[in-house]
């Protein structure tokens, strides 16, 4: 798999301007969102709208389904997409995972470019080649390894971000802390997120993403240590599936970061990770993510629901990547059920539930 070219981008209608110019595509499609279509299109500039055919899909994850990847499919059969033409998503990581997933699956594959709206996208989704959609009330399930051709990352754009959405995406950046190195996470630990520096916040960004872009590097389909970067997904994602089957979605940076709270017991449990860094990152996590509510009475529904991590081998396990120290993670580690359980306890007892 390609390794993807990264803007951290000064000038976004410059740089992607060149790299139309570089490709020179048939056709262009843009694909975004009703909510980033008001906010961010314009941004590009009018040389590349005067150019481009804009698909508009529904916001939200609970859109990130088949009616609309169908939907997008159908709009670029009907328009003369070829193998030749470009599709630019703008977007955060709904849009990235569902445009990549439709542009490397219509007509066998065409290229695309990601632009991330979100700081979740910049620092996750669009980054790896990872594509898919959600299915069968699970997150992820359906899609393909497919890298862009590049990601533009526009720092400007996360201004406009509430809080809530800052610190979703703000929670990869936790994870990509834990996994790499000390530095990295000292400046995880320091970075004010009560008064966010904005000219801080691009190199940030870049510490964050050339961690992902690194364990890609070595590992592009996930085979061995790119399964590291799912620490925190798999309590997480079930979190996140359980919450869509209640109606009460959750974004996916807050049940990341509050399964990190359970991962990193069963890392001071099972890992040999010490006491401090359990403490440094509950605390962090808890005092900005606040609670998912659970019982024990959901505990048998959120381990039914971890038996569908893409990490499993299909072999009745649950595997689990866990830290024993900074940069320092282990893969398919096997957790059972009473161990599971009990992570669940230490986090109902961390966050006050």
């Amino acid at each position: 798999m390609a390794i993807q070219k990264i803007y951290i981008s000064t000038n976004l209608q410059a740089d992607l301007e060149s790299e139309i110019e570089g490709r020179n595509p048939g056709n262009i499609f843009i694909l975004t969102d009703s909510t980033t279509k008001k906010l961010c299109l314009n941004q590009l500039g009018e040389s590349i709208l005067s150019k481009a055919k804009v698909i508009e899909i529904p916001a939200g994850d609970d859109h990130k389904n088949i009616e609309s990847l169908a939907s997008v499919w159908l709009y670029l059969s009907n328009n003369n997409a070829t193998r030749k033409s470009l599709m630019i998503n703008l977007g955060g990581g709904m849009v990235t995972d569902l445009g990549g997933f439709a542009a490397s699956t219509f007509k066998r594959g065409m290229d695309y470019i990601n632009i991330p709206t979100t700081l979740l996208g910049a620092v996750d989704a669009a980054v790896g080649g990872k594509t898919g959609i959600n299915f069968n009330g699970l997150k992820n399930e359906i899609g393909v390894i497919n890298s862009s051709k590049s990601v533009i990352i526009y720092a400007p754009f996360y201004k406009t971000l509430d809080h809530h959405n800052f610190l979703s995406g703000y929670a990869e950046m936790i994870k990509h802390g834990l996994i790499s190195n000390q530095k990295i996470w000292d400046d995880i630990l320091a970075f004010n997120l009560n008064n966010i520096d904005f000219d801080r916040l691009p190199y940030m960004i870049k510490e964050s993403v050339e961690v992902k872009e690194e364990v890609v590097k070595i590992d592009p389909t996930e085979k061995g240590i790119r399964k590291a970067l799912n620490f925190g997904h798999t309590i997480g994602h079930a979190f996140e599936s359980y919450a869509m089957k209640q109606g009460n979605p959750a974004l996916h940076g807050y049940a990341v970061a509050r399964g990190m709270i359970p991962e990193l017991y069963l890392s001071f449990k099972k890992a040999g990770l010490s006491k401090d860094i359990l403490r440094e990152g509950v605390s962090l996590i808890k005092e900005n993510y606040g609670s998912f509510f659970i019982s024990c009475k959901d505990y048998d529904k959120l381990y039914e629901l971890m038996t569908h991590d893409k990490k499993n081998e299909g072999d009745g396990r649950i595997l689990f990547s866990l830290i024993s120290g900074i940069g320092e993670v282990k893969i398919n580690i096997n957790i059972e059920k009473q161990d599971i359980f009990e992570s669940l306890d230490f986090y109902c007892d961390s966050v006050g539930i």
